[in-house]
């Protein structure tokens, strides 16, 4: 199987959440199920399978979690020069088609918030942008269509989650 590439921050997030689900979440659940069965015929009782539900919704995320984890290539964008747009890059780019400017930060399939500027490096714009540098102008196809890009600056920038 192919490990995908992940920054370490979003590497400590899905950790964070599994530590939390194992840790917390599941425990919680087994209790409430516990007081659940308590009350009796669990044929009609609501409680009890909303908590089986949820249990299974734990089970089914951490297994998930797990296999996203178990199959990361943990990858440090500070590690390296950011002269070309790499996996971790910050790119400031002109969208010369409207005339504005953007902010991307290219990360892992898992960690993409594009709402919050960060984008899956397997989009058709990460692609189009990995390996070009500063003052590069390039045609990228995107759903909307084709779009002109002015590389304004690339960098790394510590990601905040």
């Amino acid at each position: 199987m192919i490990k995908e590439p992940m920054t370490e921050f979003g590497f400590k997030k899905l950790s964070d959440e599994l530590d939390d689900l194992k840790k917390v979440q599941r425990p919680q659940i087994v209790q409430e199920i516990d007081i659940a069965r308590s009350h009796g015929d669990l044929k009609e009782n609501a409680e009890y399978h909303a908590a089986k539900e949820k249990q299974a919704f734990i089970e089914s995320r951490i297994a998930e979690l797990s296999q996203l984890l178990a199959n990361t290539h943990l990858i440090d964008p500070a590690s390296y020069v950011h002269d070309k747009v790499r996996f971790g890059s910050t790119v400031k780019l002109e969208n010369l088609s409207i005339s504005k400017e953007v902010t991307y930060t290219i990360v892992g399939r898992t960690e993409s918030a594009p709402e919050r500027g960060l984008i899956s490096y397997h989009t058709p714009l990460a692609k189009g942008l990995m390996g070009r540098s500063e003052g590069d102008e390039v045609s990228i196809t995107l759903p909307s269509g084709v779009q002109d890009f002015e590389i304004l600056e690339v960098c790394y920038k510590t990601i905040q989650f």
